[in-house]
């Protein structure tokens, strides 16, 4: 699993600020402490784009994946708002 989860921390390194900042960060606090299933689809997650990830995140446009807009809400959008989960 820690190999999993090396891969997905490398894959946290964006182009945009932004989501740099705030994927990276949630990799390095709380990646490691999710289950199998959460961290699966967290890796999807990592396969948007940057600008469809931040239209998400601070405009609410929709990614068209329930699954994925969840964890991002239950996750991310959290993390983003208060700094830290």
């Amino acid at each position: 699993m820690n190999t999993e989860i090396n891969r997905i921390s490398w894959k946290c390194r964006r182009g945009m600020r932004e989501i740099d900042l705030l994927l990276r960060e949630f990799s390095n606090t709380i990646l490691s402490s999710l289950d199998e299933c959460s961290i699966n689809t967290f890796d999807q997650v990592l396969d948007y784009d940057d600008q469809k990830l931040f239209d998400y995140i601070f405009k609410n446009e929709s990614l068209g994946n329930e699954t994925h807009e969840d964890f991002i809400n239950k996750y991310l959008k959290k993390f983003d708002k208060q700094g830290n989960f």
